[in-house]
């Protein structure tokens, strides 16, 4: 580093260049970190399904029925004539969630009321409140076991999607299993 003889301090050009190599240095550095920070805002977004999907580890989904789609029949709101078939779905009021599981639910763990449970959730007669999306109900199908498939339109945290999950109560109906994309998770009623 070359320095001024009375002061000993770095002459012009010798800032002028390390000025210019941290620069340079910046220019490379800066998309990695960029880079790095869209990384952790995926991570982020996430969460945005999270309270729908997330799969608790405890929970053994080994037992249950499949989601199959020739068990359930659409519901429009029509009655048809009773089948001979036992285990013929049902059909309920349309594009209603039935009175049996509306209410608030959390999860297993959290405290009733904490509005920052991800797992917290409203079930109304026409959507499904999550802790970052609001789900609007498309359709309501009822199976023999107490199972209903809701098809809702979503929202949150400026997205949009589709689902379809299944909900079954426990036969106490303190308990809501949501299955979506096979990946279960129990909630508590609140």
């Amino acid at each position: 580093m070359a320095t001024s003889k009375a002061a000993g301090k770095p002459d012009a050009g010798t800032l002028g260049r390390l000025a210019g190599s941290l620069r340079m240095r910046l220019l490379f550095a800066m998309p990695l970190l960029l880079l790095a920070a869209c990384g952790e805002k995926d991570e982020g977004n996430r969460g945005l399904s999270a309270n729908i999907v997330d799969e608790q580890p405890s929970y053994d989904v080994s037992n249950e029925m499949s989601a199959q789609d020739e068990t359930l029949a659409v519901d429009n709101g029509t009655q048809s004539a009773p089948a001979n078939n036992a285990d013929a779905p049902k059909r309920s009021a349309a594009m209603t969630i039935p009175a049996a599981l509306q209410g608030n639910w959390t999860g297993l763990n959290d405290r009733c009321g904490d509005r920052s449970a991800e797992l917290e959730l409203k079930v109304t007669p026409e959507s499904l409140i999550f802790h970052e999306s609001v789900g609007t109900v498309e359709g309501v199908t009822t199976g023999p076991d107490g199972r209903v498939r809701i098809d809702a339109a979503f929202t949150g945290e400026g997205q949009s999607w589709t689902k379809r999950l299944d909900l079954r109560p426990s036969a106490n109906g303190r308990e809501l299993v949501i299955t979506n994309d096979g990946a279960a998770v129990t909630r508590k009623r609140c």
